[in-house]
């Protein structure tokens, strides 16, 4: 008895913490800048939420319950099947710093970077953003201004990364 109820809690909590970061991700409210958390966070959604669905149905003895322990998950499984599971498998690839461009005179966290994201057999996604790194495994993104030459603010730096490790000819 005691280790199903440990089993309950461990197994629903690691669920709600992946699918919290997994939506604070998504919604790019919070990106998630380390790769190992990031895959963890994608894959253990993927697979937390038919496993907890099924530990939900299976353990709690009350039928009221079982659904309210059910209705997470579910959610959760209805969601990824609209957005499809092999979406969520590509979009597991972290962003990667290859050129740090501008430096925030005030605020050395704040930067203008050039950054990477490999997708596999796709090729790479590229953009350029304003980050704001909360610490080494989270960080806030912008769009960048169009007329941020012109901005006092921001020290023009150009220091190479290369975070992904490319070589260019």
């Amino acid at each position: 008895m005691k280790f199903k109820a440990t089993a309950s809690i461990l197994l629903n909590g690691i669920f709600i913490t992946t699918l919290l970061f997994f939506l604070l991700d998504g919604m790019a409210v919070l990106e998630i800048k380390s790769q190992a958390i990031k895959s963890f966070t994608y894959t253990g959604t993927l697979v937390f939420a038919p496993l907890t669905l099924v530990w939900n149905l299976w353990y709690p003895k009350k039928a009221n319950r079982k659904i309210i322990a059910a209705i997470i998950p579910t959610i959760t499984l209805v969601g990824i099947l609209i957005i499809g599971p092999i979406k969520i498998i590509f979009a597991k690839s972290a962003w990667h710093t290859q050129t740090i461009i501008y430096q925030n005179k005030q605020h050395g966290f704040k930067t203008i970077e050039f950054q990477m994201q490999d997708v596999g057999a796709l090729g790479y996604n590229k953009r350029r953003v304003e980050v704001t790194y909360w610490t080494d495994g989270f960080m806030l993104t912008a769009p960048v201004k169009s007329n941020i030459e012109q901005n006092a603010e921001w020290v023009k730096v150009n220091k190479e990364v290369n975070a992904l490790g490319l070589k260019f000819p």
